[in-house]
């Protein structure tokens, strides 16, 4: 039986700030922290587990078993370019020192140590749209099915004010492939303007709700149908990872909504 919420709040502090972790009691794979940095602070740690950074933005100098990546991030917001991410593979010992403020989102899920630690620059991250009209978006896949990790999968979606993501509603809590996987997620959300907001829709079998949510939010997905609408005037952008046995994103859309990938085939010719 389930412990915590799916939905979390912004949180308030600087430093290492945990979000999310199996011990709540909704996950079964997933650990989220969020690492808020002044200019000049630093934090030391070992990764436990595989471990995906993302530098949401600022300025940092990383170090990870011997590897040294000096002033890397450019972006000032998520809104403003690609990101740059680190890999950790289980048990790395990494260094990060901000030269300005700086947040950055730590994933991690078990799994054996796969590879060395990797920079993942902008230039490397894959950018790819979806959608058409009032539910197009970008998506940026920053660690995808293509990348040698052993459980993650994250990326980046940034919705225009109005249009939905995750859309048509699509879910992955069954292993059944090639029609569906077994990937729990997590949504961290920013939006701009900061007083805006977004709708986050979860549909359960026995259950639906529509949660709004807020920049600095955050919403655990472990099962179910989960599209996102952003309110007028609002940019929506979430952070995603998801986490499973296998890392093969393969996906269910909601029966009742399906035929909008007819629709999307149609637009497109």
């Amino acid at each position: 039986m389930a412990t915590g919420t799916r939905w979390i709040h912004k949180p308030t502090g600087s430093g290492w700030l945990p979000i999310a972790s199996p011990a709540d009691g909704i996950l079964q794979w997933l650990t989220f922290h969020l690492l808020i940095l002044q200019p000049d602070e630093d934090l030391e740690g070992v990764a436990d587990g595989e471990t995906a950074a993302t530098l949401l933005f600022g300025q940092v100098t990383v170090e990870a078993d011997g590897l040294l990546w000096s002033k890397v991030g450019n972006r000032r917001d998520v809104f403003s370019g690609k990101a740059t991410a680190f890999f950790f593979p289980h048990t790395t010992r990494f260094r990060i020192r901000a030269h300005t403020a700086a947040e950055l989102a730590f994933f991690s899920a078990p799994a054996q140590k796969v590879g060395q630690p990797q920079l993942i620059s902008p230039d490397q991250v894959a950018r790819r749209s979806a959608g058409r009209r009032n539910w197009y978006r970008e998506i940026d896949d920053i660690i995808g099915p293509s990348f040698p990790a052993a459980r993650l999968l994250v990326g980046e979606t940034r919705n225009p004010p109005g249009n939905w993501s995750s859309f048509p509603p699509h879910r992955h809590q069954e292993n059944r492939p090639p029609f569906e996987a077994e990937l729990e997620e997590i949504y961290h959300f920013r939006i701009h303007p900061p007083k805006g907001f977004a709708v986050q829709i979860l549909m359960d079998d026995d259950k639906e709700e529509a949660l709004l949510v807020r920049d600095g939010d955050t919403v655990l997905i472990p099962r179910g149908y989960h599209p996102v609408v952003a309110a007028p005037g609002c940019q929506v952008y979430y952070l995603w990872c998801l986490a499973g046995e296998g890392r093969s994103l393969y996906v269910t859309n909601h029966p009742d909504f399906d035929w909008i990938t007819s629709v999307e085939a149609l637009l497109n010719d």
